[in-house]
């Protein structure tokens, strides 16, 4: 199968896809500040080229599945940012009808399976929806995403061992930012590459650029034609930043302003910006042009979250049992 091809239309696609990440995510820790949004809330400003770099290799019908920093991956698998944003209000028109909030954004529709708050939960999950696909016998795939943190989970080393037996079609993500909250990977490990986890499972394996969504890009293409291939999973561990504390509530001092300059200089949305003008794909006019509608969907996110309806009380009782199922449980 052949690989996907990086084109003008690529590079003005990450531009795009990016900075709705950034501005989204730039509104959300505002509204967070105004208690508009509450409750645990991640940011990811900063390591947007990550799922950018992924999403230009996957199609519609492949799977994806993260841990609780999940709005841009969300967003960027299709979801309607104004679902998303009512979401984190608790509105009854967000993606989990307001009862998940921030750490639990999913579509069915968009085969996005969440959002999970259990550190490494949605590892095992991962390969079950690759096992889901290998049954059904297509040729979808399944991005799992996780943490630097969750790979000491021993939920992990099940789930590779499984995949690797199965030959399962799934792509397993280390987001390695170098912080589990505020604890740095060094501290955690005497091994910090965190790619080699995988040699342990004779699983293929390799480190990659986060901050850069060609890099991403293409180490995912190759990894994405493997599973589609029924070669079996990939672990990737992409080496990305947070310019934002853990959470809301982090103020991220156990890091230096050196340290955060230092990533800030290789932002991924000023570097493929760069790439775009260098290569003359683009000119102001359409930089403007995306501005603007960038701006546009955000603020009609917020209006339509502000203007949506509180569940109804009996909403906390719904998706909880399935009363014919379970004939013991009266009204």
């Amino acid at each position: 199968m052949s690989s996907v091809e990086i084109t003008k239309d690529t590079y003005l696609y990450w531009y795009e896809s990016m900075l709705l990440m950034r501005k989204f995510e730039e509104k959300t820790g505002q509204l967070y500040g105004q208690q508009k949004i509450r409750g645990f809330c991640h940011l990811y400003i900063g390591q947007e080229a990550v799922v950018a770099g992924t999403m230009s290799v996957l199609k519609p019908e492949d799977s994806m599945i993260t841990a609780y920093r999940d709005h841009a991956h969300a967003i960027a698998k299709g979801v309607s940012p104004n679902a998303v944003m009512a979401e984190m209000y608790g509105k009854a028109t967000g993606t989990s009808r307001g009862k998940g909030g921030s750490m639990h954004i999913f579509s069915k529709e968009h085969k996005f399976f969440g959002g999970h708050g259990i550190v490494g939960g949605q590892i095992p999950l991962g390969a079950g929806i690759a096992f889901a696909e290998m049954y059904n016998g297509t040729d979808n795939v399944c991005v799992c995403y996780m943490g630097d943190g969750a790979v000491r989970q021993g939920s992990l080393n099940e789930t590779f061992n499984m995949a690797m037996i199965w030959n399962l079609p799934v792509i397993f993500v280390c987001e390695n930012n170098g912080y589990a909250m505020g604890t740095s990977v060094a501290r955690t490990t005497n091994m910090e590459d965190i790619y080699k986890i995988g040699l342990g499972f004779d699983m293929p394996c390799a480190p990659v650029d986060g901050m850069d969504p060609v890099a991403m890009h293409n180490a995912m293409d190759e990894a994405v034609q493997r599973a589609r291939n029924g070669e079996g999973p990939t672990f990737l561990e992409a080496r990305t930043y947070r310019f934002k504390g853990h959470s809301m509530s982090d103020p991220a001092k156990y890091r230096t302003k050196e340290e955060l300059e230092r990533y800030k200089s290789k932002d991924p949305i000023g570097v493929v910006k760069l790439a775009i003008v260098e290569n003359s794909y683009a000119d102001d006019a359409w930089f403007e042009e995306i501005d603007k509608k960038i701006k546009a969907i955000v603020e009609e996110s917020v209006k339509f979250a502000e203007d949506s309806p509180w569940p109804d009380p009996s909403e906390a009782y719904t998706d909880v049992y399935i009363q014919e199922n379970y004939p013991f449980i009266k009204d």
